[in-house]
């Protein structure tokens, strides 16, 4: 009897497969980040509740992997971490299941957690400090608010006038502190690995800002431009290899996944008092009691503003200049940026670094205007052009965004007008459309009409004190052809010279489509 259990219980072992170990790999030894813009947002800014773009992000972890089968948990990936782009590298025997911990430790994900069940709801009077504790259920939140129901009833939480905060029995075993990524894996020995996960990740997205300062003749501008990169997750990127791609890859639509049921809770209460009435406090999913000070009238808050006392005599040495950015770097047809240093790319934050630096670019100073129909006298609009070649300062890759132009005007730096553009190649024209001028306009009147054809007068008029160019846009088939106008696009290109406080008029034919 004795050996039959003995056998009974061997064979019991060997059919019962061992509790996989559970490995945490805390944080990543290095990253690299690599940002993409928001599909179709060619102008515009960028979304500071939750980017539009995506950023393809790789990390280098070390682990301890047992012998046997064990599950890795990789803690402080992007919140928006798109699971099936997961690639681990370096493993001994490969992954055999991923699974993203989508829900995260926070008030609001205690609250998600905890709905239908029970808490303790703690209270405290602020004149005599007693502190009251009921148990309530949380009947709905944290999306607008949170209602509980007690033995007087449903209330909102926040809304009674006193000081109060939930306290929970227990975390929810399945809520993270931080976003994870889980994989099952195997290995023949325990061993040391060093590991790559490359993952693409929501949440993410890049602009350029150019910052244009006109030299005082008015014939060159410095020209600096701001990679600024957004991080809408709860994750950040310290010391990260930080890139960005310009232009648009073709990348297929998907379903917008749930964001982690995490961040602070915000409790709405219905306006029945004033602001000032109570004071403010602070709330907490924690247990045990609550610590001095936890509560602070909003009147006896303190600003502390901290200074360096000057020394006289002492030349402090000006900060070294960063390193030039590089030149950028061809994938594809798409261009990638690096910046030369590591940056932090911090959770919900925006980070700006420079980009581009080009001082004595030629630009060119014109009026411009379309002409499609009738036209009474409007004011042209004033426009600046650089022209992206090395012999005028330029010769670079530049990715859409937006430009301030500043001009000095005596002791003055004001903006003259900000514009939008798109990408621009090398050896393109950039056109910056500041602003309408009232000295310099314009007007379209048709002559006379015909089956054929229709006979136009374009009208320039310019009050200013010293000439200026004129660039016309006119869409319409003239006849007989130009030969001095250059063919852009659909239209014809009417460039000429208006005289200090003078006019200019031409008259011209446009040929009707029969």
């Amino acid at each position: 009897m004795p050996r039959i259990l003995v056998l009974f219980l061997a064979l019991w072992t060997l059919a019962v497969p061992a509790q996989a170990d559970t490995i945490i790999s805390a944080k990543a030894d290095s990253v690299a980040v690599t940002v993409y813009r928001a599909p179709f947002r060619a102008k515009g800014p960028i979304d500071r509740d939750w980017p539009g773009g995506y950023a393809l992000i790789t990390e280098s972890r070390t682990v301890d992997l047992p012998q046997g089968e064990s599950v890795l948990r990789f803690e402080g990936v992007a919140e928006g971490l798109m699971p099936e782009t997961a690639i681990l590298s370096g493993m001994p025997r490969g992954v055999r299941e991923k699974n993203r911990d989508a829900r995260l430790l926070s008030p609001a994900g205690l609250v998600d957690a905890y709905l239908k069940r029970s808490v303790t709801l703690r209270r405290t009077d602020r004149k005599t400090g007693k502190v009251t504790q009921q148990d309530a259920i949380i009947s709905a939140g944290p999306t607008g608010g949170v209602i509980l129901k007690t033995a007087q009833g449903y209330e909102a939480l926040g809304c009674s006038g006193l000081p109060e905060r939930m306290l929970y029995p227990q975390k929810p075993a399945d809520l993270s502190p931080r976003p994870t990524l889980s994989v099952i894996a195997t290995s023949d020995r325990p061993t040391r690995a060093t590991l790559q996960l490359t993952y693409l990740a929501e949440g993410f997205d890049w602009a350029a800002n150019y910052v244009a300062d006109m030299a005082d003749d008015g014939a060159t501008l410095d020209l600096m431009a701001w990679l600024t990169v957004a991080n809408g997750g709860v994750t950040g990127f310290p010391d990260a290899q930080l890139s960005v791609i310009a232009g648009q890859p073709n990348k297929q639509a998907r379903r917008a996944q749930p964001r982690p049921t995490g961040g602070p809770l915000r409790l709405q209460c219905w306006p029945m008092d004033v602001t000032s009435t109570h004071p403010r406090w602070i709330l907490s999913p924690t247990e045990g009691p609550i610590p001095p000070l936890m509560y602070v009238a909003a009147e006896a808050e303190d600003i502390v503003v901290t200074s360096m006392r000057r020394t006289e005599g002492v030349v402090m040495a000006a900060p070294a200049p960063p390193p030039p950015p590089p030149p950028p770097e061809d994938v594809g047809d798409l261009k990638l940026y690096r910046v030369p240093v590591t940056v932090d790319v911090a959770a919900n934050a925006q980070k700006q670094v420079a980009l581009l630096r080009q001082p004595g670019v030629k630009v060119e100073r014109l009026y411009a205007a379309t002409v499609y129909g009738e036209v009474e006298s409007q004011p042209m609009t004033l426009r600046l052009r650089l022209q992206n070649r090395k012999d005028d300062g330029l010769g670079l890759p530049m990715p859409s965004g937006r430009v301030a132009v500043f001009e000095q005007v005596q002791d003055m730096r004001l903006l003259a007008g900000e514009a939008d553009i798109g990408d621009k190649a090398e050896g393109e024209r950039v056109d910056y459309d500041m602003a309408t001028s009232a000295d310099v306009r314009i007007a379209a009147r048709m002559k006379r009409q015909s089956r054929k054809s229709r006979d136009w007068a374009i009208t320039l008029s310019n009050a200013r004190p010293f000439a200026v160019t004129a660039e016309v846009t006119i869409l319409h088939d003239i006849s007989p052809r130009p030969a001095d106008m250059e063919r852009r696009g659909n239209g014809w290109i009417w460039r000429t010279t208006i005289p200090a406080n003078d006019t200019l008029i031409w008259s011209y034919t446009e040929r009707l489509p029969r």
